[in-house]
């Protein structure tokens, strides 16, 4: 660390700052005014809808046709306000949802003032506030310490020092630090922007939209799209205005009528809106996404290693039984026990269960205490000589406590096997100041608890299981016992002891592939075990509730934590089960995997529609042909075969699990299916133009062109919609039905100009078409063996 302590801007009475000083405070503006968590303003978010580079193409072109052209050849204008639109009151809804739960889900660090400690909001510290901590808390603003009890902080988020700092009196607190054990306060010296951790807790909390494979893949996209539009509009604006002559008001009518369908312009409205409406459904369900690309995130997850308390097994525990040893009498065991109950101010759930059974003691004057922490896996205290039987007492885990052999740890593990969780009383000979204090301890008694099981966890395991996502129990209790309750939730597999684990990386992952639950994991080699994982290409979610699970938890690609888990816990993670139910870990994978899917299946659409236009601009280029279409024609059979449906398939369920190269599994089906579509429809117009002739044959070769492209963009849907549903069959249904009627209504064929002529030229544009998409078949179906997702 090397700097020195800061001192307090003032010392502060251990009762804290009073009402008058705290309100003189808040005057002079000294709070802690770093924004909370929360989603993007309503500006940013209209702001983020509305001004993008296809936005500003299309509103350009949108102006000019108001100007030159029917209004009807302004449609797709106007179809763009809609889509924004839309973006705009999905994100507001998610928005509110996000800020609502992010108020439930806050931590409140407790402030001593004027003698009594209360939970406030983290912008309701002063400057000189007195705040108290203890195992899990995160110092939200810096500090000095000013009382300090067995006070150890992890500092590793901050400095990457490994080990946690122990404190007293006088000690620097950084920001952005939790607690792994013991307790204290400490006196608040900086507040708001000025705190240590400040600048990176507000940006690491912002909610965003980026960041994503997905949403970095349609980036990519986008990018290859404007490079092509450039050259193919500019080819195709010299074209129709320079070389055909035509009357200025046409040719500007078809130029743009060949530019917008280029831009896939819903594609990235349609990604925000599936990514928001899952960020409400997800919200309605108490689960708080903190970082958007979680939802993706977790759908990509193939192996998730779940922490057993709190995760797996409820917060709480029993004790069942007690078991003296060496001839020591239960009632004074009873009352040690006791005694050691009282003498920690922060029991953790074992604790408290031994507090709850055994309430004697209370006469009993701690000299020195020493609180569990999960690397000693053990607490304990000194108690005055004039106590009978005082000394030093330890409590924890027998394996960790007793020698290798000792008679005790046979019992322990018969116990373990039935899934029950044993900690030892043992009565140390030396200080608790000796970082050797466990050795040589005389073992007094074993108490038995049972932990409670979640009874979701059965259910969700078992979806995971069917989902091919790996379950990796890893936990800090007997490896025994975590596998016996592994097995009462019907995860099988083989149970390790952690410390049996070989170091090296490859050996770790290799050791960690091969089983399914770790007992006696420390919290470094969680987050080592996480990262052999992932060394192995495995995308890793882990979930925990504890502090023991903070490094793990940051690691992770994905990391989960319980509502009622620590500060630090819910700090660190992507996702926060507020109502504290694992059972919600499915929805939230089934609304991954809903975006994704979805947004895979709706972006080929978006994709095939601007090869198609691309390509058709340089063949009318390369042909010095009028361009067939007219804006509002194109504005029809994208409505039809994209937009409508693009907006049913991107919401619907999808339980696919996701597959990495999202932009190579678009374009491989893209490509193909575009080169198609355009090679089908110029070859119709051709047709069509030597079909026809004379003057004003233009509208009759254009509807020729119009129904070959719209047959062979409804195939491309059909082929996207499977797996049928009745209501997928039915949404194609209702799309090539909404056609027909624009060909048979005399109104809206006048209004979309479009009217066929004759009885052989649309049926080879049917022929035409059909070809196409057998050939679309042949093509999609040799891709898929040749170049497998």
């Amino acid at each position: 660390m090397g700097e020195p302590a800061h001192p307090a801007s003032v010392t502060v009475a251990a009762s804290g700052l009073t009402a008058a000083e705290v309100a003189e405070r808040v005057g002079r503006g000294q709070v802690n005014d770093v924004p909370v968590r929360s989603s993007r303003s309503m500006a940013e978010i209209v702001r983020a809808n509305v001004f993008t580079r296809f936005n500003a193409i299309i509103g350009v072109l949108w102006l000019i046709m108001l100007f030159v052209a029917p209004i009807q050849d302004s449609l797709f204008g106007f179809v763009i306000i809609a889509n924004t639109g839309i973006g705009i009151v999905q994100e507001w809804r998610a928005k509110k949802t996000l800020d609502s739960l992010a108020v439930i889900g806050e931590a409140r660090p407790r402030v001593r003032r004027d003698g009594a400690s209360a939970e406030v909001a983290t912008s309701g510290i002063v400057l000189d506030d007195l705040i108290e901590i203890g195992p899990g808390d995160k110092a939200v603003v810096d500090g000095v310490c000013v009382e300090a009890d067995g006070l150890e902080i992890d500092e590793s988020l901050l400095t990457g020092e490994a080990d946690p700092v122990v404190k007293r009196p006088g000690d620097r607190v950084l920001s952005g630090s939790f607690v792994v054990a013991g307790g204290g306060a400490f006196q608040a010296t900086k507040v708001g922007r000025e705190a240590y951790a400040a600048q990176l807790a507000e940006e690491a909390s912002r909610f965003t939209l980026v960041h994503s494979e997905l949403r970095s893949g349609i980036s990519t996209i986008l990018k290859y799209v404007t490079w092509m539009m450039v050259p193919a509009a500019t080819g195709l604006i010299i074209t129709q205005i320079a070389v055909k002559q035509n009357a200025l008001d046409d040719s500007i009518a078809r130029t743009v009528g060949g530019i917008v369908p280029m831009v896939p312009e819903g594609l990235v409205l349609l990604t925000s809106v599936a990514f928001a409406i899952g960020v409400v459904r997800l919200g309605r369900k108490q689960c708080l996404v903190q970082e958007l690309p979680a939802i993706e995130g977790l759908a990509r997850v193939d192996t998730v290693c779940l922490d057993k308390t709190g995760t797996l097994t409820e917060g709480g525990m029993d004790v069942t039984g007690l078991r003296p040893l060496g001839g020591h009498d239960e009632g004074h065991v009873r009352t040690v026990l006791g005694a050691l109950g009282t003498s920690d101010p922060r029991p953790n759930a074992s604790l408290q269960a031994v507090i709850d059974a055994y309430p004697d003691g209370r006469g009993w004057r701690a000299t020195g205490a020493l609180p569990f922490s999960s690397a000693r896996k053990y607490s304990g205290a000194t108690f005055g000589e004039g106590d009978a039987g005082g000394g030093t007492w330890l409590l924890g885990a027998p394996d960790v406590l007793l020698p290798a052999g000792d008679p005790a740890l046979a019992e322990t593990d018969r116990l373990n096997e039935q899934g029950l969780r044993v900690l030892l009383l043992a009565r140390a000979g030396r200080g608790l100041d000796d970082p050797d204090v466990a050795k040589g301890a005389e073992p007094a008694a074993l108490v038995v608890l049972e932990q409670r099981l979640r009874p979701d966890a059965a259910d969700t395991l078992r979806y995971f299981a069917e989902q091919n996502v790996h379950a990796k129990v890893i936990s800090g209790d007997n490896a025994v016992s975590v596998g016996a309750v592994a097995g009462k939730l019907g995860l099988a597999g083989t149970t390790v002891d952690a410390r049996e684990l070989p170091r090296d990386r490859d050996a770790m992952a290799g050791a960690i592939d091969a089983a399914t639950v770790f007992g006696r994991v420390t919290p470094r080699q969680k987050r080592d075990m996480v990262g052999a994982l992932q060394s192995r290409g495995h995308t890793v979610a882990m979930t925990g509730d504890g502090v023991n699970d903070v490094l793990a938890l940051k690691d992770a690609d994905i990391g989960v934590a319980m509502g009622s888990g620590s500060e630090a816990t819910r700090a660190v993670a992507q996702i926060v089960l507020l109502d504290n139910s694992f059972a919600a870990l499915p929805s939230v994978v089934a609304e991954g995997r809903r975006v994704i899917g979805n947004i895979t299946r709706v972006a080929t659409l978006f994709l095939v529609k601007t090869v198609y236009s691309v390509l058709l601009a340089l063949l009318v280029v390369f042909s010095q042909v009028e361009y067939p279409f007219l804006p509002r024609h194109l504005t029809l059979l994208s409505t039809l075969t994209i937009g409508v449906p693009a907006f049913f398939l991107a919401l619907a369920p999808n339980k696919e699990r996701a597959r990495p190269h999202f932009v190579r599994r678009v374009m491989r089906y893209a490509i193909p299916g575009g080169a198609l579509a355009a090679a089908a429809t110029f070859v119709t117009y051709l047709i069509a133009r030597h079909h026809y002739t004379g003057a004003g044959s233009l509208n009759a070769e254009t509807s020729a062109a119009t129904l070959t492209l719209f047959l062979i963009s409804l195939y491309v849907l059909a082929i996207v919609a499977r797996p049928y549903t009745w209501w997928r069959l039915a949404l194609v249904a209702a799309m090539g039905f909404a056609f027909l009627l624009v060909l048979v209504v005399p109104w809206l064929q006048e209004f979309f100009a479009l009217r066929l002529v004759g009885m052989t030229m649309p049926w080879i544009a049917v022929g035409v078409a059909a070809v196409s998409a057998v050939a679309l078949e042949f093509v999609w179906r040799w891709v898929d063996r040749r170049f497998p997702a």
